[in-house]
């Protein structure tokens, strides 16, 4: 969370919310913390996985494997605490999400990166990623402490202690397309690619990948969770970059948008080769930004080819989106992605609304305009912060000049 004044917290007493944020972060933390663990009886902790696994980036390539469960919740009622899909659909809300994560119990051991057999054996791997929540007894070292970690790729974690047994007692069921790839000895590109052209949902497929399902058998490792987020939503991007570019391009400017979790997204598309855009605008007072003055803007340049200007997980969820819906509708474009970042978002939940809210803008009906002077225009009245400071980073809209690409010359 960001550094908020201790004096304000001090004059605010977590009711006058002197912070400018709908609710107490702090407040709203610790409720959840003690929910969680008021659940626990003692060491011994009953529940179902998935709901969700992780592994940690600390200490590589010595990392934390963590084994999460609702205590006393199983099937459906516990496949609900992870279910972004499901989540976004249904416009579940914030404070929710965060109820959820911070209900659930997270035991964890330590790992060499380089022994993912470990998980199989013991079947936690297996069981991580079942189709259906696999009930499992969690017997911890220590009692958890009361506490929520956020982090902005991945879910809010919960209470967490080290794990002295974990049991699992039911029977995981993995997607056969997912089954197979386990025993597949081939490229995790390519893996990823035909698991991902099967049917098998994105946020499995990083998981796999996360705990060191998918390659070459003599090679695998785990990767850290954050690493396989972005690297599954890249490595899908680049094959369906491969296929949009042979596509017809574009030929009008249109523009979709939708909001969600205080996060609101406009897509302008334009006739081009495949230039991608991404601008992130971040009000002042909001969650990252509580000494800001004016909006904070960063942004992201990637040519047709792929070579972006900087790496940004938000970003990269974001493309796979839209390049989803430019295959289902056999085009091609230039693309300007904004995302604006209101306070209302007080806590993050992890960059999985971005890749679902894009996805519901691409399905949205679309506003068409004459010129891409008439898009600029209207994304200046549909910008709630400073239109001016924000377009003005924006060289597809025609506001600031824009490198000459080898791609230029190839039209």
């Amino acid at each position: 969370m960001p550094s908020i004044p201790p004096e304000l917290c001090a004059r605010c007493k977590g009711y006058k919310l002197l912070c400018g944020l709908p609710r107490c972060p702090i407040l709203e933390r610790f409720r959840v913390q003690v929910n969680a663990v008021q659940r626990i009886n003692g060491k011994d902790v009953v529940g179902s996985t998935p709901p969700s696994v992780l592994v940690g980036e600390y200490g590589y390539p010595k990392v934390s494997f963590y084994y999460m469960v609702p205590p006393g919740k199983s099937s459906d009622e516990a496949a609900y605490y992870d279910a972004p899909k499901l989540w976004a659909e249904r416009r579940e809300t914030l404070g929710n999400i965060v109820k959820l994560r911070g209900e659930m119990v997270s035991a964890y051991v330590r790992l060499d990166v380089n022994e993912p057999w470990r998980l199989y054996e013991t079947e936690l791997g297996l069981a991580s990623l079942s189709e259906r929540p696999v009930e499992s007894d969690v017997l911890l070292k220590s009692l958890p402490l009361p506490q929520l970690k956020f982090d902005g790729m991945t879910k809010p974690m919960g209470p967490r202690a080290p794990a002295e047994k974990v049991i699992v007692s039911g029977a995981p069921k993995l997607q056969r397309k997912a089954e197979e790839a386990i025993w597949d000895d081939a490229k995790a590109e390519d893996i990823i690619w035909e698991l991902y052209q099967a049917g098998v949902d994105v946020y499995k497929i990083q998981d796999m990948l996360s705990l060191g399902f998918l390659g070459r058998l003599r090679a695998r490792k785990l990767v850290p969770t954050r690493w396989a987020i972005t690297a599954v939503d890249d490595i899908i991007s680049r094959r369906l970059r491969r296929e949009v570019r042979d596509f017809r391009s574009v030929d009008s400017v249109e523009a979709r948008e939708a909001e969600y979790l205080g996060n609101r997204f406009l897509v302008i598309l334009m006739p081009g080769e495949g230039t991608f855009e991404w601008i992130e605008v971040w009000h002042p007072r909001g969650l990252w930004t509580q000494q800001a003055e004016r909006p904070i803007v960063e942004r992201v340049e990637e040519d047709p080819l792929g070579r972006a200007s900087a790496m940004d997980g938000g970003f990269s969820a974001a493309r796979l989106a839209v390049l989803e819906g430019l295959r289902s509708s056999a085009k091609k474009a230039d693309v300007v992605i904004l995302r604006e970042i209101l306070p209302t978002y007080y806590a993050p939940v992890g960059n999985w609304h971005i890749r679902e809210t894009v996805r519901r803008a691409m399905s949205s009906e679309s506003k068409v305009f004459d010129s891409v002077q008439a898009a600029a225009e209207y994304a200046a009245s549909w910008l709630r912060a400073s239109p001016q400071d924000v377009l003005a980073q924006s060289s597809l809209l025609g506001f600031r000049a824009r490198q000459r690409r080898l791609t230029d010359f190839l039209r």
